[in-house]
């Protein structure tokens, strides 16, 4: 067993064996061939964390003790993807209209329900009926990759910006007759992001989940930085295969298979770590 990844406060360990169980994590009555195994605790400085796997053919189930901080992050990020978008609250109007005035500086919303909308790559003239899928963190998720005040934060520049135009301008290749949606895609990136790490689940079952809580116990913004990353995947595998808007669940899937890849890579400690996190550019 070789504990991997320590970095700030947390671990995740890659390399488990059977004879390093902690008697925390296995039922007393459980003992079988699908005998739970776990890394040894590793000290963290101010207590002890430690991650389990349980193999049962193809299926996998993990049992991370989470130090106070990934709790506090998780739960916070929990609650953003329980919110769902409501075209009746202010602070959710000021947002739409936060994310027209970052997208096409300098012109004028006429109204909230406008065919406007179209022309960013929502499905109607009123862009609160496409949220349903993944909620008001599909709005924020869009404003972080649009603002350049969340990157001056991050102390990237506006570079990312500069990607979200070229996206929503399909200025990269050649583009298909058959586009797909800009907005509408963003949206289904993130619900593909928040199922890909499990967030709903009371107990983790995904071992890629517990590598994101390390991500996200370094950087609170780490969910946002890998829906862009994510994006700019996605792009890039629909230009390579020649994509048309009837293929775009196709893609999807395997761009999430892509960042399974990538977060999993033993030298990717953080988004920024992520051999496409260069696409952002």
């Amino acid at each position: 067993m070789s504990p991997e990844r320590i970095q700030g406060s947390c671990v995740a360990i890659r390399v488990l064996t059977p004879s390093s169980a902690c008697p925390k994590c296995i039922q007393s009555n459980s003992v079988s061939s699908d005998d739970a195994t776990c890394g040894k605790p590793v000290w963290m400085g101010k207590g002890i964390t430690c991650v389990c796997f349980k193999p049962k053919g193809s299926y996998a189930r993990i049992c991370i003790h989470l130090t106070p901080q990934q709790e506090e992050r998780l739960r916070r990020l929990r609650h953003r993807t329980k919110v769902y978008f409501d075209a009746s609250r202010p602070d959710h109007q000021e947002a739409l209209r936060a994310l027209w005035s970052a997208t096409y500086p300098g012109q004028q919303l006429q109204s909230l329900i406008s065919d406007q909308w179209k022309e960013m790559g929502w499905q109607g003239r009123d862009p609160s009926t496409d949220f349903r899928g993944a909620g008001f963190i599909s709005l924020e998720n869009l404003l972080f990759f649009c603002q350049d005040i969340f990157w001056s934060k991050l102390f990237l520049g506006s570079m990312p910006q500069t990607s979200f135009q070229s996206l929503l301008k399909k200025q990269a290749g050649k583009r298909a007759v058959w586009e797909y949606p800009f907005a509408v895609a963003g949206v289904n990136i993130t619900f593909m992001i928040i199922q890909m790490l499990d967030l709903d689940a009371t107990k983790p079952r995904k071992f890629v989940r517990a590598v994101f809580l390390q991500m996200l116990s370094e950087n609170e913004w780490a969910f946002d930085l890998l829906y862009c990353v994510a994006f700019m995947i996605m792009d890039k595998l629909w230009l390579e295969k020649n994509a048309t808007y009837m293929e775009f669940n196709e893609i999807l899937k395997s761009a999430r298979s892509q960042l399974e890849k990538e977060l999993m890579m033993e030298d990717v400690l953080r988004i920024e770590d992520m051999p496409s996190y260069c696409l952002l550019c």
